[in-house]
């Protein structure tokens, strides 16, 4: 893929972040503000209508998710850039918590179910960690997860209809134990800041 598409999935994947937070930031918060390294997005209600298959096939809400810190990811498994370097650097962050991980979900949401089957998902997501799930299914299920949590994506078409690249925002959504979205971390952030809001939230109140 040539660098001009490269730099102008980094634009548009980091555009869309930017372009969120400052809506975001103006949400009542019921919440005690916590010092987080991403963008507090603390009372915004992002994600509450997740509904997607895992690549076991069992549909997941965030009632699944209950009791654990959530990390949620939009790209594909052929993404030549921003999907590898985030989920290195998460797969990265979850290291540095050590046995706080096992109270961590990390997910990712494919952003190209056409190619993303779920076996080629779960082998993909297991590179980084055995751990993280994957999530993939109709396009109709995907859209509306994917405008719960305001993440954009977009088809950019190739040399022929089968090589394409997806256009998508490049930041991990992070949820509560309940379930309330709290920070967006963009990708601008290291593996030691992400365990660090990670760790803000996995602290007893």
């Amino acid at each position: 893929m040539n660098t001009p598409t490269i730099r102008r999935r980094h634009f548009l994947g980091t555009l869309a972040a930017l372009a969120l937070y400052p809506a975001l930031a103006a949400c009542s918060q019921d919440t005690e503000p916590l010092p987080f390294e991403g963008n507090d997005i603390t009372g915004s209600g992002l994600g509450q209508d997740l509904a997607m298959p895992d690549t076991q096939g069992r549909m997941r809400t965030l009632a699944d998710f209950k009791g654990k810190v959530l990390l949620v990811f939009f790209g594909y498994t052929q993404c030549p850039d921003v999907c590898p370097t985030a989920m290195l650097e998460i797969s990265q962050a979850m290291e540095l918590l050590g046995e706080q991980a096992d109270h961590v979900q990390v997910v990712m949401v494919s952003v190209d179910p056409a190619r993303d089957t779920p076996e080629i998902l779960q082998a993909y997501v297991e590179l980084f960690d055995p751990r993280f799930m994957g999530l993939t299914g109709t396009p109709e299920q995907l859209d509306k997860t994917a405008r719960s949590f305001k993440a954009f994506y977009a088809k950019e078409p190739g040399p022929t209809p089968n090589h394409y690249a997806m256009n998508h925002s490049a930041a991990f959504y992070l949820l509560d134990q309940n379930g309330q979205a709290r920070a967006l971390l963009g990708p601008s952030l290291t593996p030691e800041d992400m365990a660090h809001d990670i760790r803000l939230l996995l602290e007893p109140a």
